[in-house]
């Protein structure tokens, strides 16, 4: 029997995983968290074979989270699944140590395959991702913008996008003043001093979409 814990800050979604895993004979949830302070706590109560981990949860997330359960729990499975498909964010994972990565609009049967390939000691991605992966550009160092924290990188995204800090702290569950803290830290990584060198800098390296002026704040 594989054990798995759900960690996904969304009620409903944990739910309908939960319902997934009941038609299988091999697999069972043995946990859920909904958010990253809930998870930690999961890692070192429980034994379980594989964790179905969201990469966006209120508190500690993304590659930080992945990082704290290793440290936990060095052998653990991590599987993510996401609704981000976007090659940064998947690289940034597997790098963090993920062993397997998906988006939330898979098929219920990929999703099974996955989890049952990862908690054998395998490596899954999403066959809609793989391109991306396989093909990104090869660079001699990291650019600044991946030595950013998930956290931080999520928080340049949101200030490209033109949200305010106190939106942003809304969002993701923080305080206005450690929103303002991560972006202290971020302008400082990147060596910008202000929001049109940010905006610059995310067009130049392929990071925003449909951007608008950034906030000030």
């Amino acid at each position: 029997m594989i054990r798995i814990v759900i960690a996904d800050d969304h009620a409903i979604m944990r739910g309908g995983l939960k319902q997934i895993m009941a038609t299988t004979t091999d697999i069972s949830v043995v946990g859920e968290a909904a958010d990253g302070t809930q998870t930690l706590d999961l890692v070192n109560r429980l034994e379980f074979d594989l964790l179905l981990l969201d990469m966006q949860m209120p508190g500690i997330s993304g590659s930080e989270l992945i990082r704290h359960v290793h440290q936990a729990k060095e052998r653990l499975p991590i599987l993510i699944m996401s609704m981000s498909n976007e090659r940064q964010i998947v690289s940034r994972a597997i790098k963090a140590g993920a062993s397997g990565y998906l988006t939330k609009d898979t098929h219920p049967e990929v999703l099974l395959s996955a989890i049952r390939k990862v908690a054998a000691g395998g490596r899954f991605v999403d066959p809609g991702l793989v391109e991306s992966i396989v093909f990104m550009p090869v660079t001699r160092g990291l650019l600044p913008h991946e030595m950013l924290s998930y956290r931080e990188f999520q928080i340049m995204q949101m200030l490209v996008a033109g949200q305010q800090i106190g939106d942003i702290a809304l969002a993701l569950h923080l305080s206005p003043k450690t929103v303002s803290t991560y972006k202290m830290r971020l302008m400082q990584k990147l060596n910008i001093d202000n929001a049109a060198g940010l905006v610059h800098y995310a067009i130049q390296h392929g990071l925003a979409g449909n951007v608008r002026p950034a906030s000030k704040g």
